[in-house]
């Protein structure tokens, strides 16, 4: 079996969107495209260096797979990234049914996104692993396909924007297999799943007459 393995880059406030370039994704009327650029440093490129040192192939949503198509097989090939991108296989998640990718060693999913990632997942192979592609995400983690996720939250606020989760994903409690910051303040951490979300209470054994009363008041 295949894990599935989220790497993202987000704001404090969770916004993932366009953290590459002014043009990347400015959807919505989003401004503030290329945010992470001034903060990328050493430690930051070594997080994303050990992510895809392992063998992998890449699952993308339709917009985050044209940014890439546009991008990786045109760069220096001094860049090992661009080479990588180009030899692994690519999987992408669209709507359009006639949509025909240009880039060698891509797959459409289909019509049925989650049972092609399912089916992939099932499989064997590297694992699988996806970069950007918000919307997709929200598919993955609604129907509890994700095993890792490997994120850079950046010290800065956004507002508005694209964001990691939604309010439909499904509850998962995680573990933190690592952490460590860059000198620019990004938090660099890899989460597991561990199983159901667990809970427990500060309040008193013995709920005070006003803390009856609080209750009340909610309905």
């Amino acid at each position: 079996m295949r894990k599935i393995i989220v790497g993202a880059f987000t704001s404090l406030d969770g916004v993932m969107q366009a953290p590459g370039g002014p043009d990347e994704d400015p959807i919505g009327g989003f401004k503030f495209g290329g945010w992470a650029a001034p903060m990328f440093d050493e430690k930051m490129g070594a997080f994303i260096g050990e992510l895809f040192a392992k063998p992998f192939d890449l699952l993308l949503g339709r917009k985050t797979y044209d940014i890439f198509a546009a991008h990786w097989p045109y760069v220096d090939k001094d860049d090992p990234i661009g080479p990588l991108f180009d030899r692994i296989d690519k999987y992408v998640a669209t709507r359009n049914p006639d949509f025909k990718p240009t880039w060698q060693n891509s797959h459409v999913l289909g019509p049925d996104t989650i049972a092609a990632v399912r089916k992939l997942k099932d499989g064997d192979g590297p694992d699988l692993l996806t970069q950007g592609s918000t919307e997709f995400l929200k598919a993955l983690f609604e129907n509890d396909l994700v095993d890792e996720i490997h994120v850079s939250v950046f010290p800065v606020i956004l507002g508005k924007g694209k964001r990691l989760f939604g309010d439909a994903s499904f509850p998962r409690a995680l573990t933190l297999i690592d952490s460590c910051t860059s000198d620019t303040g990004i938090v660099m951490s890899r989460y597991a799943r561990a199983g159901d979300v667990a809970s427990g209470s500060f309040e008193f054994e013995t709920p005070t007459d006003a803390e009856l009363e609080r209750r009340r008041n909610l309905t």
